[in-house]
């Protein structure tokens, strides 16, 4: 098992409720002026939760739902607010991670945790700033390098190793170098294991990821920041696409992500360009007697940001983003697409208690139109109290899978067929919200909102004589063609707690909790499973309590939502599954050594997040760290 993070200090600085944010606004900015729901988790308090990887993290931050279809970063779906999992945008130091071919990628985060300084949860659309995708909402990463913080401390290195039920082995090693003018981060995550029973097979997974990130201040105001990082991920990917007795599927994906930053900053500008390339190689085989698909997806992208400070009430920001996508499939053929994008936005605080940020964004993708992506928000303070108000436009568009899956086969006899002539899905979003201070130990908030969708894309089946594209298919196979059709309409709330509490001198609690309830209606009688997968209620937290050399800490998650079953393979998927993850951890010698047990499902539930796609049983794991602080 591996501690995500540098170090177990003795106590952690407990935090401010209203930190800085950038997610929100692209300029730093104090959350609460924001008139965003904004969730933030600092680099610091990752190393103390009971997860592996990233996609575990996001699981148990509150208001985020995570379908998992294996554990320790092997797979996982992301939804906010009742969006399928292509309508959430991933970004790691303001570039988009997304990946063209699917959406099922998106939580191949580039990184390792050590590297990380904060984590960025935005709730709800946000296309005005990000653009395509951002319709559920935004998890922005920022790494130490790229976000020109001073570090509390110069130099950290870490090494850490456990062991566990299932030949489980995991490695984390990392470390960060703060100088004068060069700063460097740098980390080593591995999982593996010979996995848990599955249906006739194990659901092994051996997943790396390594990643090295250097800051360096070139002269007075200017800046230059890189990073490049390699990820591999081959596991067991049995029933994770189909319900099939067949289906004994193995996959291997392979990135490399390469990134950079030249910016330069004064008192009243900030001028920014980034360029992002990221190279992705998909193996998958359906069984051992099936020819594999290998899919190829590259994206290129640029990003140049201009913000001016007109006065002290007044910031403007604007920019550019430009994205190239590509992919060479023997299944789906060699295709790519551009995107271009402008894109403006005004933060105006009235007066001390009263903020407003208006932004637009028109953004051309391929031969579609333009689409023009306006959005307001504004926030009133009035301390206790904060008053949250948002509304505005956002898009999908549809990924190179819904464009051409199955395209390239010489003979498709059934399955799911892409069309190259999808137009983007369309929705507006509202929110309301209000969050209540109590002094620095206690932030509620509550948000009520809604989300009109049309357009969306869907796998609808369609007789032979009216698929637009008769090449390689059969007059009498069953196809599911890909189509914009449902129209679905998503009304929810959510109540979020974030709680600190410095007992005595060498005494620490801690709780982030949220719940969310969702109604969602479609036009279609049958919905795919994608566009009605999300949890009608959603509870989850994590929690530490440290009490001088010990310290436990609890994750969990319960969720409610419509059940399934596929009686071929004995799947189901239950009405409600709790989920509760817990881990000890001991300071043997002051906070250099830690040895520590931790124990995933420690209630053995029985749970599937995706159709035959089953979750680990209770899972016993334990091991040591060593940390160097300077």
């Amino acid at each position: 098992m591996l501690i995500l993070g540098c170090t177990t200090q003795t106590l952690a600085q407990i935090q401010t409720l209203d930190p800085i944010t950038v997610t929100a606004s692209l300029s730093e900015t104090r959350s609460s002026e924001t008139g965003r729901n904004i969730v933030i988790v600092s680099g610091s308090e990752i190393s103390k939760l009971p997860v592996h990887s990233l996609d575990e993290l996001l699981k148990y931050i509150p208001g985020v739902e995570v379908q998992s279809r294996g554990p320790q970063g092997s797979q996982s779906d992301i939804s906010i607010r009742g969006g399928t999992y292509q309508q959430v945008l991933v970004i790691m130091d303001g570039m988009r991670l997304n990946d063209p071919n699917t959406g099922h990628f998106s939580a191949y985060i580039p990184i390792t945790p050590a590297q990380i300084e904060r984590i960025e949860v935005l709730k709800g659309a946000s296309a005005a700033i990000y653009g395509a995708d951002a319709v559920g909402g935004v998890i922005n990463i920022i790494s130490k390098t790229f976000s020109n913080a001073q570090q509390p401390n110069k130099q950290v290195a870490i090494a850490q190793v456990g062991v566990g039920d299932f030949n489980l082995t995991n490695m984390n090693v990392g470390g960060y170098f703060q100088g004068q003018k060069l700063s460097v981060d740098g980390g080593l995550l591995s999982n593996q294991s010979a996995g848990s029973p599955q249906r006739g097979e194990n659901g092994y997974f051996y997943n790396t990821t390594g990643s090295i990130g250097l800051h360096y201040h070139i002269a007075k105001h200017w800046n230059l920041s890189v990073r490049s990082t390699y990820d591999n991920r081959n596991f067991a990917a049995q029933n994770f696409y189909t319900t099939f007795v067949s289906d004994t599927a193995t996959e291997k994906v392979t990135s490399w992500w390469c990134q950079t930053k030249v910016d330069y900053q004064n008192k009243q500008m900030r001028l920014s360009i980034q360029t992002a390339l990221k190279t992705l190689s998909d193996q998958y085989a359906f069984n051992s007697r099936s020819t594999a698909n290998q899919n190829q997806s590259t994206y290129f992208q640029t990003l140049i940001l201009f913000q001016q400070r007109l006065s002290q009430q007044l910031d403007f920001t604007s920019g550019y983003n430009f994205q190239n996508k590509g992919i060479v499939s023997n299944d789906r053929g060699n295709h790519q697409i551009q995107q271009h994008a402008l894109f403006a936005s005004v933060q105006y605080k009235i007066s001390n208690q009263l903020n407003l940020m208006p932004s637009t964004r028109i953004e051309l993708i391929g031969n579609n139109k333009a689409e023009i992506l306006p959005q307001i928000n504004a926030s009133w303070h009035l301390h206790p109290f904060q008053i949250r108000v948002s509304g505005g436009r956002s898009i999908r568009d549809a990924d190179f899978t819904e464009r051409y899956n199955n395209y390239n086969k010489p003979l498709v006899t059934g399955g799911s067929i892409g069309d190259p002539y999808l137009v983007p899905e369309v929705s507006w979003s509202y929110e309301a919200g209000a969050d209540w201070f109590y002094g620095t130990q206690l932030k509620l908030s509550t948000t009520f909102f809604q989300r009109f969708q049309s357009k969306l894309i869907d796998w609808v089946s369609t007789p032979y004589i009216n698929m637009p594209r008769q090449e390689n298919l059969t007059p009498t196979g069953s196809y599911a063609l890909a189509t914009n059709i449902a129209e679905v309409n998503t009304t929810g709330c959510e109540l979020d707690m974030q709680y600190t509490k410095k007992i005595a001198s060498k005494q620490q609690f801690k709780l982030n909790a949220g719940m969310v309830w969702l109604h969602s209606t479609s036009s279609e009688n049958n919905p795919s499973f994608y566009i009605s997968s999300h949890a009608n209620f959603l509870a989850n937290f994590n929690l530490r309590y440290q009490i001088g050399k010990i310290s436990v800490s609890f994750t969990g998650i319960y969720k409610n939502r419509k059940p399934q079953q596929a009686t071929a393979i004995d799947a189901t998927i239950s009405e409600n599954y709790f989920l509760i993850n817990g881990r000890a951890t001991y300071s043997v010698w002051k906070d250099y050594l830690n040895t520590f047990v931790e124990v995933d499902n420690l209630f053995n539930q029985t749970y599937s997040d995706l159709l035959g796609a089953k979750m680990p049983g209770r899972w016993l794991q334990g091991g040591i760290s060593v940390n160097w602080i300077k």
